[in-house]
């Protein structure tokens, strides 16, 4: 086969996207987006400065990307976790298990997603939204009779706060272990805090 009649080789760039994505990931959670240049993703990644703009506008492009995605990917699995019924209690374990689980298995994911929400929040859609998707559990649950706080706004702080403090103290090295090792605590926590009736 001469030079001319090779099949031509496509490049679709998929690869080199997902590696952006997981080296982003990566320096973004141990450095934060400002401490990470261009030229530390372009290193990290293999490739040259101008291959990364061809996949993305910006590293602020980039870090709302990551963010958007992982953060609508824990949104769908709270939502997963309040549609299995069940009592409350065994609606709010398995909340808590969902982020213990995601602090454990996939710390980079939920140190960005922790510590960059404040930049990002405000692309993310109801639909895909973390807070709106545990609003709408505890709204439930008060409709239900199993919590005593009316206010799901209120309901959603006070959860998240038991579960979200005790992981900024294990990323600062104050808690030992594995996140799961507090989750039964943290879970009798998040029921005390809302009021829940007792099983």
């Amino acid at each position: 086969m001469t030079k001319s009649q090779a099949p031509a080789r496509t490049r679709d760039g998929t690869a080199t996207r997902a590696r952006i994505e997981r080296e982003a990931l990566r320096l973004f959670a141990h450095n934060g987006v400002e401490g990470t240049s261009i030229r530390d993703l372009s290193l990290a990644v293999g490739v040259a400065d101008a291959a990364l703009y061809r996949h993305f506008a910006s590293k602020e492009d980039i870090a709302r990307v990551l963010f958007c995605t992982h953060y609508r990917a824990i949104a769908a699995q709270i939502e997963s976790v309040g549609q299995r019924g069940g009592s409350f209690e065994d609606i709010a374990r398995g909340l808590v298990d969902v982020l213990c689980t995601l602090f454990d298995e996939e710390q980079d994911v939920f140190s960005f997603v922790l510590l960059n929400q404040h930049a990002h929040l405000r692309f993310v859609p109801a639909e895909g939204n973390v807070v709106a998707s545990l609003r709408g559990i505890l709204e439930r649950a008060h409709a239900a009779g199993d919590i005593s706080i009316a206010d799901p706004d209120l309901a959603s702080a006070m959860a998240l706060g038991a579960v979200l403090q005790p992981a900024v103290f294990k990323l600062y090295g104050r808690l030992p272990g594995p996140m799961r090792r507090l989750a039964p605590e943290m879970t009798r926590a998040v029921l005390r805090v809302l009021g829940a009736r007792a099983a």
